[in-house]
C-alpha cells in the first residue's frame, strides 16, 4: 500500500482532510470512503498531477452530492444550526455562534442574510438543493459577519479559511446567470428590514 499524501487544496464538506492513496493495482478505477475522521482517495498509480486534482475534485463532489442526497436532516432548520455549529468549529474556533439559524422563503434575492444585533442567521431555501459545500460556503459567509461588519481584510482573511469559498462562489455564479438573477453572491441583511431586497453582496 502507497502512503496516504495529504491533498491541501481541497478538503471535505465538513473541513475534512483530503489524503490521497497511489494504488499500482488499480488501473482506471478511483474510489472514495470515509476513514477516522478523513477522506481517503485511492487512484492509479500511474495517474498524472493534473488527473490527480481532477478526480480529487470529481469525487469530492460526488460525495458531497450522495450524503445530501441521503441526508433529508439537512433540509431541516435543526440541520442548519448544527451545520453552523461544525462550521463555526472547523474554521473559527467556535468562536461565531448565532442564536438562530433558519430557511427563508423570503430571500429570493440573494442566498443569505445575518442580523448581528440579535445573533439571528437566514439561508435561503433556494439553497436547499444545491451542493453541501455551497450551503457550507453561504454560511460561512454569515457566521463571519457575526464577528466581522463590512467585508474588509479581517473578513476577507477569516472567509479565507474555508478552502472552497471561491469554487462556492463559482457555482452560486453560475445559478444566477442562468436564473437571470442579480450578480450572484450572498447580500447581507439589516436589522431592520433582514429580508428585504438589496445591492447583491459578493461570497468572498
Amino acid at each position: 500500500m502507497t502512503d496516504l499524501v495529504l491533498h491541501e487544496n481541497v478538503s471535505g464538506p465538513r473541513g475534512e482532510r483530503v489524503l490521497v492513496r497511489r494504488s499500482a493495482r488499480r488501473r482506471r478505477t478511483v474510489s472514495i470512503t470515509r476513514r477516522e475522521g478523513d477522506l481517503v482517495i485511492a487512484i492509479p498509480a500511474t495517474f498524472s498531477v493534473r488527473q490527480e486534482r481532477d478526480w480529487v475534485g470529481r469525487m469530492v463532489d460526488q460525495l458531497v452530492t450522495k450524503e445530501a442526497k441521503n441526508s433529508p436532516r439537512r433540509r431541516s432548520d435543526s440541520a442548519l444550526e448544527e451545520m453552523a455549529r461544525d462550521v463555526s468549529r472547523a474554521h473559527l474556533d467556535g468562536r461565531a455562534r448565532p442564536t438562530s439559524v433558519s430557511w427563508s422563503t423570503r430571500q429570493n434575492q440573494r442566498w443569505g442574510s445575518c442580523t448581528p444585533a440579535d445573533g439571528t442567521i437566514r439561508l435561503s431555501h433556494q439553497l436547499q438543493d444545491m451542493p453541501v459545500y455551497v450551503v457550507r460556503a453561504v454560511m460561512m459567509h454569515e457566521l463571519v459577519h457575526l464577528l466581522v461588519p463590512g467585508h474588509g481584510p479581517e473578513f476577507q482573511a477569516l472567509m479565507a479559511r474555508y478552502p472552497q469559498a471561491e469554487k462556492a462562489q463559482g457555482f452560486l455564479d453560475g445559478v444566477s446567470f442562468a436564473k437571470n438573477l442579480p450578480s450572484g453572491g450572498i447580500d447581507e441583511g439589516s436589522a431592520d428590514q433582514p429580508d428585504q431586497p438589496s445591492q447583491p453582496d459578493q461570497l468572498e
